[in-house]
Parts: C-alpha cells; sequence; structure tokens
C-alpha cells in the first residue's frame, strides 16, 4: 500500500507538474494567437482593392443615361452603379438567397458554418457552402486561392474587410462583381443585356431572377434554360417571402410571370463621339458628355430618315443640336450610317467641306461693326465682272435694289460679294478666324472675294459654334462637350479660346431679325397664330458650288440646330439644294426639340435705337431725302454714312425749298449710295484694335470720365479736341451720334460745351473708331 500510495502521489506531483509547465506554454500560445490574430485584423489593408474592379468604359449622357460601352481589360461588360441606383428588389433578394444573416454577422457566419459541416458529413460530400456575401467579395476579387487554404483567407479577409467598411459598401461591391453569365459581370451589365433597362427599373419577378444567377450562372442561364431560371426565381421568391421582404400577393404575382429575358444590346448612341473619345472613356470608366439621349435618338433618326427617303444620290447626313446658352452640345451625329458603306466611319461633323452662302451671315455681321452696312441700306443685285471672277445668283437673275437684310435671308450673291468688298477679304479672313474658322489656314489673297460664297473649306462644328455665337448675342465660345468640369476645353476643341465678346449686342439681335423666316413648310400665319410666338427662328442656308453639300443653321435663344447632307467622296447631285434638301431636315429637327419656359427669341432692350433712313437709299436720312422713315439699327453703330442719293438743285422757289435731283452709282461693283466712301477697315469688332494697329488711335483730351463746369465766360466753356494721330492725319468727330466736324493737322476743333453727359467719337481715315463719355455741370449742380 504504501508503494501504491507513493506512487500515486509521484504520479500526481509529475503531473502537476508537467501541467504547472505546459500551462504556461498554452497561455503563451494562446496570447500568441491572439496578439497575431489581433495583428492579422488591424494590418493595413486596401479595401478597395476587395470593392472596386475593372469596369466598362462608359460614356453617358447628361442626365447620367448610357449612350455607349466598352468591354473592360478583362472582355467583360461591367459597370459599376452605387447602391441607389440599384432595385431595393435585387438588393433584398441577394441578401434572401445569398446571405440571410448579412446585416448581423462581421464577415462570418458561424450558424452557416455549423450547417454546412453537418450537412456534408451527412452527405459526405460537398452540398453547402458557408460563404457569406463578405467571404465572396473577396473571393471575386481574386485575392484568395482555391481549397481549404482559400476559404480561410476568405474568412479572415471578410473580417477584416467588415471592419473597414460599411456593409452598404460590401452589398455595393458584390452586386458590382457577382457573376451573371457568359460575360456579364455586376448587375446593371446584367440587367440592361437581359432586360434592356438600368438595375434601379428592375421589377421585383425580373430581380429575383437575377439575385438566383451568381450561384450557378450557366446552369440558370435565362436565355438556354429559362425553365430552371424561373424555377430558380421563384426559390428566392420565396425566400424573400419567408424573411418578409415581399407579400404574399406580390410574391403571387411574380410567380405568375414567364421569364421574358432577352439577349439586347447595350445602346449604341453617338458612336462618333465615342470613338473619338474612346482612350479617354476607357482611361476614365466613365465620361459623362453634354449630350442628351433623348434629343441624340431624335437627331440621328432624322437624319438616317432623310437619307433613306433619298434615291441615292444623297448618301449621307451630319448634324448638331447645341445650347446656346452655354455652347453645349445636345447632340452630335457624324453621319447617317456609321456601317455604311459610303464611308459611315467618318465623323462628317469635322470634316472639311465648302460652306456655300453659310458664311455671309458673319460677314454682314463684321460689316456692321465696323459702321460699313446698315441693316435697312439698299443694295444692288445686279450683273459683277471682275474679270475672271464673276459671281451669279443661285437662280441666275437678278432683282435690282434690294435692302441688306432682303439680300442676307435670300442669300444673294452679288450684294454679298460688295459687302465683302467694303471691308476688305483681309479683315473678313480675320474675323473668321477668331470667331472659331481654324480650317481657313491660307493667306487670305488665296480665297479672295469667294471667301463670302463659300470658296473655302470649313468644319459642321465650326459652323455651329460660329451660329451659336449669334444666338448668344455674339457671345463667342468653344463648343462644351464634356460635363465634368476636370476636362479642359483644350479637349474639346483645337483652339480652345475662353468667352469672348466678339460682336455687339445691337449687331447680333440686327442678324436675328434678317434671317428671321418661316421654316420650310411654315407660314407666317403660323408663326402669329396656331403656333407659339416662341418658336420664332433665324435660320440660313448654304449650297456649295457643284452642288456637293447642302447646308441650313437654325437658331434662337434655346437651341441652335445645324444640319449637312451630302456625299463623302465629294461627288454632286443636282438634289443637294440647302433650301431642298437640308432646311426641311433642320426644320423637322428643330420642331421636335423640347420646348422651353424661356422666351426663344431675345428683346431688343436698349441694343438699338431707331433712326431716321431715306426711304429710297436706307441709308440715315439728310434734309434732302424727300420720303423718310424709321428704322432700328445697333445702338453702337455710329451714323457716319448718310444718303448721298439726294442733292439739291438750284435755288428756293417761294417756299418749297430748292428741288432735289436723285444720284445713282453707275454699276454693282463698289455700290455704295453713301455720301463716305468709308476704306476697308483695319479694326476688329467691339472696339478691339487689329493687331497690325494696335492702340494707334486714341482721344486724348477729352479723357473718358472726365467733368467739365460751365463758367458762363464768354469763349470760356469751349475746350479742343485733341486725339493720337492728329499731327499726320485728318479726323472726324461726332457729338452724341451727331456728325460735329473734321480737325486737320494744321485746323484743330473746338468743342463748345453744354449741360449734360456726351458721348464723343472719331474716326480715322483707316475707319478705326474711338469713343469717350464725359460729363458737363452748371455751377448750381456742384455740391
Amino acid at each position: 500500500m504504501k508503494f501504491a500510495d507513493k506512487f500515486i502521489s509521484h504520479t500526481l506531483r509529475a503531473t502537476g507538474r508537467f501541467i504547472q509547465r505546459w500551462r504556461r506554454r498554452l497561455i503563451a500560445l494562446t496570447l500568441g494567437m491572439l496578439a497575431g490574430l489581433i495583428l492579422l485584423l488591424a494590418w493595413p489593408m486596401r479595401a478597395d482593392t476587395y470593392l472596386l474592379g475593372p469596369v466598362s468604359g462608359e460614356m453617358q449622357d447628361r442626365h447620367g443615361h448610357l449612350l455607349y460601352a466598352f468591354l473592360n481589360a478583362n472582355e467583360q461588360w461591367r459597370f459599376h452603379r452605387p447602391l441607389e441606383q440599384i432595385s431595393s428588389h435585387l438588393i433584398h433578394a441577394t441578401i434572401a438567397v445569398e446571405d440571410q444573416r448579412f446585416n448581423s454577422h462581421h464577415g462570418v457566419d458561424p450558424l452557416a458554418v455549423l450547417r454546412a459541416v453537418r450537412q456534408n458529413l451527412m452527405q459526405q460530400r460537398v452540398v453547402s457552402g458557408a460563404s457569406t456575401v463578405s467571404m465572396q467579395v473577396v473571393k471575386l476579387s481574386g485575392h484568395s486561392g482555391p481549397g481549404l487554404a482559400g476559404k480561410i483567407t476568405q474568412a479572415v479577409q471578410a473580417i477584416r474587410l467588415e471592419l473597414r467598411t460599411s456593409k452598404d459598401q460590401i452589398l455595393e461591391a458584390y452586386l458590382n462583381a457577382a457573376p451573371y453569365g457568359r460575360n456579364l459581370v455586376g448587375c446593371e451589365a446584367a440587367a440592361r443585356r437581359y432586360y434592356g433597362k438600368p438595375a434601379h427599373e428592375l421589377t421585383l419577378a425580373e430581380a429575383a431572377l437575377l439575385a438566383g444567377l451568381p450561384q450557378a450562372p450557366v446552369r440558370y442561364d435565362p436565355i438556354r434554360h429559362p425553365n430552371r431560371a424561373r424555377l430558380r426565381r421563384n426559390h428566392v421568391l420565396q425566400r424573400m417571402l419567408q424573411d418578409e421582404h415581399i407579400t404574399q400577393a406580390q410574391h403571387d404575382r411574380a410567380v405568375s410571370e414567364p421569364v421574358h429575358a432577352q439577349w439586347l444590346p447595350y445602346p449604341h448612341r453617338a458612336t462618333h463621339t465615342a470613338l473619338e473619345f474612346a482612350p479617354l472613356i476607357r482611361k476614365r470608366g466613365m465620361v459623362r458628355m453634354s449630350l442628351d439621349k433623348a434629343i441624340q435618338k431624335r437627331a440621328e433618326t432624322i437624319i438616317t430618315d432623310a437619307i433613306a427617303s433619298r434615291d441615292g444620290t444623297i448618301t449621307n447626313g451630319a448634324a448638331v443640336v447645341i445650347d446656346p446658352s452655354d455652347a453645349s452640345v445636345l447632340a452630335w451625329v457624324g453621319g447617317a450610317d456609321f456601317h455604311s458603306a459610303h464611308g459611315g466611319q467618318v465623323d462628317v461633323c469635322q470634316a472639311r467641306r465648302s460652306p456655300g452662302s453659310t458664311l455671309k451671315p458673319f460677314l454682314y455681321a463684321f460689316a456692321m461693326e465696323n459702321d460699313q452696312l446698315y441693316p435697312c441700306e439698299i443694295l444692288l443685285d445686279g450683273p459683277l465682272d471682275y474679270g475672271l471672277f464673276a459671281p451669279e445668283n443661285f437662280e441666275r437673275r437678278y432683282r435690282g435694289p434690294v435692302s441688306a437684310s432682303e439680300a442676307l435671308s435670300d442669300s444673294l450673291n452679288t450684294p454679298a460679294v460688295n459687302v465683302l468688298t467694303r471691308i476688305g477679304y483681309g479683315p473678313a479672313w480675320e474675323f473668321l478666324r477668331r470667331i472659331g474658322f481654324h480650317t481657313l489656314d491660307r493667306e487670305a489673297e488665296t480665297y479672295g472675294l469667294g471667301l463670302i460664297l463659300g470658296g473655302c473649306d470649313v468644319r459642321l462644328h465650326d459652323l455651329a459654334q460660329a451660329y451659336t455665337m449669334l444666338a448668344a448675342l455674339g457671345n463667342h465660345r468653344p463648343l462644351k462637350r464634356f460635363l465634368d468640369p476636370e476636362l479642359s476645353p483644350e479637349m474639346t476643341s483645337p483652339v480652345a479660346v475662353s468667352a469672348t465678346q466678339v460682336l455687339s449686342t445691337g449687331t447680333a439681335l440686327a442678324i436675328y431679325d434678317m434671317l428671321e423666316q418661316p421654316l420650310p413648310g411654315e407660314t407666317l400665319h403660323d408663326l402669329a397664330g396656331t403656333i407659339n410666338r416662341q418658336t420664332r427662328v433665324a435660320w440660313k442656308t448654304g449650297t456649295s458650288n457643284g452642288y456637293r453639300d447642302a447646308w441650313t443653321f437654325a437658331y434662337n435663344r434655346h437651341y441652335v440646330v445645324g444640319v449637312w447632307l451630302g456625299n463623302n467622296d465629294g461627288s454632286g447631285s443636282q438634289h443637294l439644294v440647302g433650301i431642298q434638301a437640308a432646311a426641311p431636315v433642320a426644320a423637322r429637327l428643330f420642331r421636335s426639340l423640347p420646348e422651353r419656359n424661356a422666351p426663344a427669341w431675345p428683346v431688343s432692350g436698349p441694343w438699338r435705337r431707331p433712326v431716321q433712313v431715306c426711304a429710297v437709299s436706307g441709308l440715315p436720312a439728310t434734309q434732302w431725302c424727300p420720303s423718310c422713315q424709321t428704322s432700328p439699327i445697333p445702338r453702337n453703330q455710329f451714323l457716319l454714312r448718310k444718303c448721298d442719293v439726294h442733292h439739291p438743285i438750284g435755288k428756293a422757289v417761294f417756299d418749297d425749298g430748292p428741288s432735289v435731283s436723285t444720284r445713282w452709282p453707275s454699276s454693282a461693283i463698289e455700290w455704295n449710295l453713301s455720301d463716305i466712301k468709308a476704306p476697308k477697315p483695319l479694326m476688329a469688332p467691339s472696339g478691339e484694335s487689329h493687331p497690325a494697329t494696335v492702340d494707334s488711335l486714341a482721344i486724348l483730351a477729352p479723357v473718358e470720365g472726365a467733368e467739365f463746369i460751365l463758367t458762363g465766360a464768354e469763349g470760356g466753356d469751349r475746350i479742343r479736341l485733341r486725339a493720337s494721330g492728329e499731327e499726320q492725319e485728318p479726323l472726324e468727330w461726332f457729338i452724341n451720334d451727331r456728325y460735329l466736324g473734321r480737325s486737320t493737322p494744321n485746323r484743330p476743333l473746338m468743342l463748345t460745351l453744354t449741360p449734360g453727359r456726351h458721348r464723343l467719337a472719331c474716326m480715322n481715315p483707316s475707319g478705326q473708331t474711338r469713343a469717350v463719355d464725359f460729363k458737363v455741370l452748371t455751377s448750381s449742380e456742384i455740391p
């Protein structure tokens, strides 16, 4: 017994020492494992590598609607969408079928693990997994391997991910990375492919079907196996009912719906624009353009229909729609059919074409801006012969005397050439370059007088930009093609410039009125009656030499529409006439655009003023003009040029005054009915000097903003007018738009002061003008 007691006692002591020794080791091991786990969980982790993946390039319109898409680097369709842009039905369905306790666990679901172990042991094979949505996000990111080691990695990384992100972020990542069959990744790609709609528009039945696909995308493919897909969808709906995400009535309606999934194409709008910016779109993943999907679709349809209605002699067309308030492009149709054998891949909006008469409004405006034309002025539509250059009208007949407004609106050629001879093709060329026509890349002399008749190459989008300037009342800016402010203007225009006032508001208003006409198919009665007055439109057509290009541009304060019809190979057709071919298309497109609440037509406001003009010449009247009428002109125009048609002859007889004779130019060449045969201007619009004569004219006295006080002394209320260059050349002076007189190097001009505010203007022989404002006070007005 003593031996036994000793043995037991020894054994117990030895066991105690063993336990004591190993307890410390177990505690150390446990603490070490715990520290390692804490370290592992706390170790820095780039959550975005699990939450984000390679997306497809998307071009969206201004409202976020998909216009065009590109495959991602893995040849997959994958469009990332935030959770708020995904149907709540799909969110609830996914949680119900994939991870019922998603909102309560922390990356790993212990109950699901126990359930999976029990089921797999009972079946002696893998029949159930325990992956949570968080674990699947890790798996889908490609940061875990296969087998048991992969599962452990997924579990650990899922816990780490949940510590650093929200449940919504994880769920969003899963819905954007889950496989939905073939090369469709993410719910947005699947919703658009199977149902032709974005994920946020999915119905309950559609969402349940998609939620059931990621478990076995091939087995439940709704196109190849619609019955399997239907059974899987109904299983998802049952789970949603059990989890109280839907009611019994919703369940029954959804179960009764057939599987109507189809393999639908993604949107292919504005293809030329998408391919132009494809590298940028692929790089950024998503680029939002200024385009409006509804307007783009409408424009594409109208251009396609216009070409389809032809007999094959016109094979292509293009169009742009611009919002003049900010020059943003709402529609850009580079061709009638991208897949056409007639060069459909060419973006005609950027192709060089002959503009026909579409440049005339800008040169008429330039002439008015330089005081060389009044809107009401009479021009002569008659034969012109410059030797090798003898312009004719499209109709090959002449109308005789016509107003400048009629000459422009009816696109008469000989009056336009006469206007160009006044302003000079050099300054005209520079002005056109300034407003965006950078394809005029040869010397001005190369184009000559043919410039105003379309003897040059321009691009549709450059013309649209220039007409947008007219619609914006002289404010010129590059076309805006992106909404993202990070994208600089240099990416949208070959030569980007900031917004600039290149024409006075009064001149732009005059062009509005000169170009206003009913659109083809409408009448003046329509405009005044059945059609709202907000639909007033100014428009201009153009036909290139040889009938190769037909153009129409229509605009008001709401929209600018530009249309081109022609053939990419430059072949002509008798049908390619602007008024006959392009104008009806532009009219249809313009009238199809959404109505806006703001006025479509600008108000004159203070930008124009009425003047008395001769009823015969249309020029500011003199005392000899027998009949006068009132006509508005731009407020910034000086009354430099007055009627030179009527002249007194003989002496007064009784009280009737002298007789009046009329005097007319002998030919249409250099036709000018004014008393000042002004030289070619060297001044750019809006008072900015031509580069060759910068600051060559300046009024030195009185200075801008000067104030004078009347003394009442004899000869004391007069000032001498002074300007730079007065020692070398005569100067013409005007006070309050009234001719004052001429100063010469040997005879200065004096001005007698009168109370009030005054505007003094000066013009040199080169046509430059400068003006200053000053004020004259009486002694009683002095504080």
